[in-house]
């Protein structure tokens, strides 16, 4: 009976408390942000650094429509590029280039490289999270007492979202004197390609649970691949990347299992493909291939229905999606544009 008087008393005193509102227990905030105030960004005097600044949550640009071009059954989604559960490191190579390839954030990473080095007594002489860039201090070998070493690792953007690219140069130099130019530097000599598989062992054999900087959000500069949809346009995708590296990225992509090559030609920058689920759904029945055609259906299945073209432009590669059998609908030129991209590499 006692308790009872004392939760009676308490309540009055609860009910004029801010914890209380006229709608509900708490009040709502949801629509607080409607009135804040907006404050001018912070400027850093002049000749001092301001490499440390920037828009942590910075909004990407659009370059899709938000708004249905058509209406009626929704499209079921695409398949995800890569596994966001379970994590995936690569050496990827191109020519004499070969560099780090995981499905996780530049922002994820960077702190990962650099408890990498620092656990290996490889101490940072420049870091700068912003860019993606870190340069070590002069290393001596055992096996080369007369010169001395020092990398420079680069953490870049991926071609999918939430993957990063980490490649390495080397530089060498006479022991007696330190240069602190990096006007000759290797990218594909042993020593860088050392350093590769050390950071890619180094990063499978690692806590994959780190934490995540924020200095490091804007590392890569954007997405290096985009979709350009506007209404007025065909749509294409945007590769911005050299042509060699773009072309080998398109290629792996259309290597994958949902996809049949039928032909391509590099010097046209061309590539003739069918898609599997296409020719699945075309396949003539049990009975059909009785009746003789399965010999025409094999026919249909070696003339590709689509023409992927690549053409190199002052922004980028476009990658286009042409017809081989007639007009190609906007609606399946975004689906086969979609499924090369979420293969990109």
């Amino acid at each position: 009976m006692k308790r009872i008087v004392v939760m009676a008393l308490l309540a009055p005193a609860l009910a004029g408390c801010g914890m209380f509102a006229g709608d509900g227990m708490f009040r709502d905030r949801s629509r607080d942000y409607l009135t804040a105030r907006e404050y001018p960004p912070i400027r850093v005097p002049e000749g001092l650094d301001d490499q440390a600044l920037g828009q942590l949550y910075a909004i990407p640009p659009v370059t899709e429509p938000l708004v249905a071009e058509e209406t009626g059954a929704l499209p079921p989604p695409q398949p995800l590029g890569t596994s966001l559960l379970e994590e995936d490191i690569k050496v990827q190579s191109l020519g004499d280039r070969r560099w780090v390839w995981i499905n996780r954030s530049p922002a994820e990473v960077w702190p990962r490289v650099r408890n990498l080095l620092n656990a290996n007594n490889m101490v940072a002489d420049r870091s700068d999270a912003a860019a993606g860039v870190i340069e070590t201090a002069w290393i001596e070998f055992a096996d080369e007492p007369g010169a001395q070493h020092r990398y420079r690792l680069r953490i870049e953007q991926g071609m999918q979202p939430d993957t990063a690219e980490i490649g390495v140069e080397h530089a060498v130099a006479p022991r007696s004197g330190d240069s602190e130019e990096w006007s000759a530097v290797a990218t594909g000599d042993r020593r860088a390609l050392d350093m590769i598989d050390f950071i890619a062992s180094g990063l499978a054999g690692g806590d994959a649970a780190g934490s995540v900087s924020l200095l490091a959000q804007s590392i890569g500069g954007g997405a290096k691949v985009e979709m350009v949809a506007a209404f007025d346009v065909s749509p294409y995708l945007l590769i911005k990347l050299g042509y060699d590296r773009s072309w080998a990225s398109v290629a792996y992509s259309v290597s994958r299992e949902e996809f049949q090559v039928v032909d391509q030609d590099q010097s046209r920058g061309l590539f003739y493909v069918n898609l599997k689920k296409e020719l699945e759904q075309d396949r003539p029945g049990f009975f059909a291939r009785m009746l003789g055609a399965g010999d025409e259906a094999e026919n249909a299945a070696a003339a590709a229905r689509y023409r992927i073209a690549l053409e190199k432009t002052q922004q980028g590669v476009v990658v286009r999606v042409e017809s081989e059998t007639g007009d190609l609908d906007r609606a399946r030129q975004l689906d086969v544009l979609n499924r090369i991209r979420a293969n990109l590499a």
